[in-house]
């Protein structure tokens, strides 16, 4: 299993790399934004949100958002760290978040919930799908991660025995 420091190191390494990868179909502006989720994923959606890591500490006086997702998921669970479940499980929890906050805060000038809900599907169905394309880079930083840790698939919780 990789150390926080060793997941950061690799991230920022294959970020750009990973970008580049996606210029022939992507063109610059697709590429920079896979390139950008790929940080993004690695360093502030990390599967390790689910403990004192590094990423969530990074979140900085905004931590407390993720303090009910710590408490609610074990470590290395199936919801955390899971190709695919655990990047959605992440991105669901911040976008409900948003959209939370959003519709408490719009009394002060922020967007309402609905506006926002609209924007999303906006740039989903945009042709260029570059939301897609953000989703697919926040993915890509966790497969970097569950491979570094050695064990791409979480761990199952175990049956308690009846004595």
């Amino acid at each position: 299993m990789a150390s926080g420091q060793q997941h950061d190191r690799a991230t920022c390494w294959l970020a750009l790399p990973y970008g580049l990868l996606w210029w022939p179909w992507l063109g610059p502006q697709g590429s920079v934004i896979s390139a950008f989720a790929f940080l993004i994923g690695g360093l502030w959606l990390s599967p390790d949100l689910d403990t004192n890591s590094r990423p969530y500490q990074r979140w900085g006086p905004l931590r407390w958002l993720w303090w009910p997702y710590r408490k609610a998921l074990r470590h290395r669970s199936v919801l955390s760290h899971s190709p695919v479940l655990g990047t959605l499980v992440r991105v669901g929890y911040l976008s409900g978040i948003a959209i939370l906050l959003s519709g408490l805060a719009h009394p002060w000038g922020t967007p309402t919930s609905t506006n926002v809900l609209s924007w999303l599907q906006q740039q989903w169905s945009r042709p260029e799908r570059l939301l897609w394309v953000a989703l697919v880079g926040i993915e890509a930083s966790a497969w970097l991660h569950l491979l570094q840790d050695g064990d791409p698939m979480p761990t199952w919780p175990k049956r308690q025995k009846r004595r």
